[in-house]
């Protein structure tokens, strides 16, 4: 059990933190931080199908456009919000984004859910097509890869990504604020911000029961895989107290290669030495498939992970990268710059995916995971972390459900409960901060959640399916198709219209110049890609 006087000491130590970077000039920085969303859907037919047409022209090229673009499949569009101050202007430029998409999408829809409705079988799902450039093939060759570990139809989850990062002046009068030398800022915004990632991995379960809105799935996911779900119709299986199927081991965790990782998040070396070594290690059973066949690459490499963004995860330290840089050598040469929140399902009552509201109880949550003290995370208590997220995914909305802190069993809703509370100073700075009161209402939003275990998306979900007898894809299509509508009913203003067409056109004739300008055969770029040296002294 903690020491009380000690918990009372980090408490006053965390409120004094947080009083003194929401006041004056610190203050006014922590306003300049900024957040980016990253939204994948598949595209389908009107009846729920996969979508077989190719990335749609008018969208631009997905090798080069900055806001539209694929995930893994052809079909896995991807909208990429620009970062900004205010997350309420971020969703208003993915609302954009959608209703520039919806304006040449034809009879097609973007499935609202993370999960896939129908798919065909697993080697007809189109892989994303990046031209004929050395780097739009190596795109493409890593996808193939991809295939061979994973299969497609795993490449076809989708979900929300949520960008944040504090201003450099919030880094900068924190590091004043603990008597830290602030000649040094690449270091110490990097310890902070992995500070930031043990919080969040200790207690992002809570994001999995507020906001996991995966239950159920078209049984033609797991492909005959054996499961331990329950059928809730011909077509449709589930869990009944399931949050987010998702984030569940039947996704990129059920594969023994990345099972096996687990890299350090104590400090940024640690973790880098986890990843480079899974870039730079064979993997036997991938050596056996090899690289290439019948003359065709297969895969980039046989190794633990083709590249770095292979490794799935809930969260990622982030740097943008230079023009042929790998995000090692960026993360290892320019510190950490920014966070990416990976777990966040798609919320498929929501046309964007995501609301104002999840978005102010996010940056509320997200600054309370920066403030507070962080004790370093050995592997033990990785491993626990790891446990309670996966127990929340698949039992979070269970009664009595409990979770493993520091070693004993406590009760979910006690917990949780917590940290609602603990969060709720956060919440009020920001709202005084801004002149608003919304991440105070987003936070009783999600107590009304933890009082009510129906109001959850994952309970909601169930309900509406159970009351209307529908199946999974017969709920997720009704719910594309009203938010199709809402899209298409709000045209584009023409000027907007006209700045999205001319970045489409532009980054056609950027992917053109690149495959025009190319020099040297495709091996002779994998050769030289995979000996680019993942050893940090050197960088």
């Amino acid at each position: 059990m903690a020491n009380t006087n000690s918990s009372s000491s980090s408490r006053s130590a965390f409120l004094e933190r947080l009083a003194a970077l929401t006041a004056g000039e610190p203050g006014a920085a922590l306003r300049r931080g900024l957040r980016g969303i990253e939204k994948e859907s598949l595209r389908v037919t009107r009846n729920g199908a996969l979508a077989t047409t190719p990335h749609p022209r008018a969208f631009g090229s997905a090798l080069t456009h900055p806001l539209i673009t694929t995930d893994y499949s052809e079909a896995l569009i991807e909208l990429i919000t620009p970062a900004d101050n205010d997350v309420a202007i971020t969703l208003d430029k993915l609302d954009e984004l959608h209703r520039f998409a919806y304006a040449h999408l034809g009879d097609e829809l973007l499935w609202n859910d993370s999960m896939p409705g129908q798919l065909p079988a697993d080697q007809e799902i189109p892989i994303g097509n990046y031209g004929t450039s050395n780097i739009g093939m190596l795109k493409h060759v890593y996808r193939r890869g991809l295939s061979l570990r994973y299969g497609r139809t795993m490449q076809c989850i989708a979900g929300i990504h949520y960008n944040y990062s504090l201003h450099e002046d919030v880094w900068r009068a924190w590091a004043a604020l603990d008597g830290r030398s602030t000649t040094h800022m690449v270091d110490f915004q990097s310890e902070r911000y992995f500070a930031l990632i043990r919080n969040f991995r200790r207690t992002s379960w809570l994001l999995m029961y507020l906001f996991g809105a995966s239950p159920a799935l078209n049984r033609q996911f797991l492909r005959d895989r054996p499961n331990t779900l329950d059928t809730l119709d011909a077509t449709t299986l589930y869990l009944p107290y399931a949050t987010s199927l998702r984030m569940s081991d039947l996704g990129y965790t059920n594969n023994p290669a990345q099972a096996a990782l687990l890299p350090s998040y104590d400090t940024l070396d640690g973790y880098l030495d986890v990843l480079a070594k899974a870039v730079s290690e064979p993997h036997p059973p991938y050596e056996a498939i090899g690289t290439q066949r019948d003359g065709e690459w297969i895969q980039i490499n046989t190794n633990v992970l083709q590249i770095e963004n292979e490794f799935y995860s809930t969260i990622r330290p982030k740097r943008v990268t230079q023009p042929g840089e790998r995000p090692l050598h960026a993360l290892s040469s320019r510190g950490v710059q920014y966070i990416e929140v990976r777990c966040l399902d798609i919320d498929p009552f929501e046309p964007t995916g995501i609301s104002l509201q999840t978005s102010r109880f996010m940056d509320a949550y997200l600054l309370y995971c920066a403030l507070e003290d962080s004790p370093l995370l050995p592997r033990p208590a990785n491993e626990e972390a790891n446990e309670n997220f996966a127990r929340i995914t698949k039992e979070g909305r269970k009664p009595g459900l409990t979770l493993a802190r520091d070693g004993r069993e406590v009760p979910m809703q006690g917990w949780a409960g917590e940290l609602l509370d603990a969060i709720e100073p956060v919440a009020r700075a920001l709202d005084k901060l801004h002149g608003i009161n919304e991440h105070i209402l987003a936070l009783d939003a999600q107590r009304a959640r933890l009082a009510d275990v129906s109001l959850t998306p994952s309970a909601q979900v169930l309900s509406i399916m159970r009351e209307r007898g529908q199946s999974f894809d017969a709920f997720a299509l009704e719910l594309s198709e009203k938010h199709a509508d809402h899209f298409r009913s709000r045209p584009l203003e023409p000027e907007v219209a006209r700045e999205l067409e001319a970045l489409a056109a532009k980054s056609l004739e950027d992917q053109a110049r690149i495959e025009r300008d190319e020099i040297g055969s495709f091996d002779a770029f994998v050769g030289a890609y995979r000996a680019y040296t993942l050893n940090r002294i050197s960088v």
